[in-house]
């Protein structure tokens, strides 16, 4: 077998096109966009190498047969709040077979090595956690845009390496529409629960307009950092630049009614982001957007192809959690699905095991977790300890509260 390091056209094509022969006759995968797979390795789209750096590599048989490819990357914001310098793989795709797929992963760690990584996640994005994050381990069906799909054989090839389970991601799912079409009532607590906050002094709600996209812009990224700063202690504060970037890209798909905000006397205190799952188009291109596709994409556009929708983020701002706040925006995005009855189905996706909250509000809306994805970790130094997420969440906490002087 052969590795070698993806740099010409043709490496990167033959890097693009590898998956689109290995799930060939896999009617759940859905081709991503080959633009949008090599705009990840685009220092010019990826703002991510502002801190980072990435390679990627192709694996070849004795025949010179693609057979697998793999990335590793380095996000030097993300490694520095780890508990030892981490850095992640991920585009990770082989045939079934173990030696080239660990091969592929000696490879990857090598390299990490070299750059003074003693750990690496996996698989994982080179970029934010809302795409390519986890791998598929229960719920084998067509995923949301963004939300991973792979080979059921991965999960033994990376445990049999060695990594280990570091998070589990869940994705919920709630039926809005029964077989009549009609919408189907959100659970009594939460209705009332939203109209009571509603009529408080105070709280608004509005949804997102692009004509005042910079506004939102910053109310996004004051709420999210807000509470993600305390929630998470990895935490890498959103950047104005990839929110730009993210709406940029979705702008054609964007339902403006889909992202609402919660303010308190005008102050942003909360908000969550739905996107129609641009998968329920994309599986008709084969990663390809000539102008035909974009003649299709506008006419499945049109006639409402996309019936299911995809909760990507949301936040509420510390001192207004278990408020009701969450409750409320979920009210208000439930008097659109009302207006929309081409919108079948809520994918909320992901939540990881480590939120509690976010699962409990979730089941509360009465949605039902459909699909497993886990997020692993492979120690480089075999002297570490290897902790859990939680349990390593829980412990600097605790070292935090330790090291509180009092008053």
């Amino acid at each position: 077998m052969q590795i070698i390091e993806v740099i010409t056209k043709q490496e990167k094509r033959e890097f693009v096109n590898f998956p689109k022969r290995l799930y060939k006759n896999d009617s759940f995968w859905v081709c991503p966009l080959d633009s949008g797979v090599e705009s990840v390795f685009d220092s010019t789209k990826n703002h991510t190498f502002l801190h980072g750096e990435a390679v990627r590599w192709i694996l070849k048989d004795d025949n010179g047969k693609i057979i697998g490819r793999i990335a590793a990357f380095i996000d030097n914001v993300r490694s520095a709040a780890s508990s030892q310098p981490t850095g992640g793989i991920g585009f990770f795709e082989v045939s079934e077979n173990r030696d080239a797929a660990f091969l592929l992963f000696d490879t990857a760690a090598e390299w990490l090595s070299s750059k003074g990584m003693e750990a690496f996640d996996g698989p994982v994005n080179f970029g934010e956690n809302d795409n390519n994050w986890g791998l598929l381990v229960d719920g084998f069906v067509r995923q949301g845009y963004g939300m991973p799909y792979n080979k059921k054989y991965y999960r033994a090839y990376f445990e049999e390496y060695g990594f280990k389970n570091f998070f589990e991601q869940y994705s919920y799912h709630r039926t809005l529409r029964d077989a009549n079409n009609e919408i189907e009532e959100f659970p009594e607590r939460i209705m009332k629960i939203s109209a009571w906050l509603s009529k408080r002094p105070g709280y608004s709600f509005r949804h997102f307009e692009f004509r005042k996209k910079d506004k939102f812009i910053k109310d996004i990224i004051e709420i999210y950092n807000s509470t993600w700063s305390l929630f998470k202690e990895d935490f890498t504060p959103l950047e104005p630049a990839f929110l730009e970037e993210s709406l940029s890209k979705a702008k054609l798909v964007v339902d403006e009614d889909l992202i609402w905000f919660a303010y308190f006397n005008d102050k942003p205190i909360g908000f969550f982001i739905l996107f129609p799952d641009l998968n329920q188009i994309l599986k008709h291109f084969n990663g390809k957007l000539h102008l035909l596709n974009i003649l299709r994409l506008m006419y499945f556009l049109v006639t409402h192809k996309m019936t299911r929708m995809r909760a990507v983020v949301g936040g509420v701002h510390p001192n207004f959690q278990n408020s009701g706040v969450e409750s409320a925006i979920f009210y208000q995005l439930y008097s659109v699905f009302k207006k929309k009855p081409w919108f079948k189905e809520l994918e909320l996706s992901w939540v990881g095991d480590y939120n509690p909250k976010m699962i409990a509000i979730y089941e509360a809306l009465g949605a039902e977790k459909a699909k497993t994805h886990v997020t692993y970790r492979y120690l480089i130094n075999k002297k570490l300890p290897f902790k859990r997420y939680k349990d390593e969440m829980t412990e600097k906490q605790e070292v935090k509260q330790d090291n509180v002087i009092p008053d």
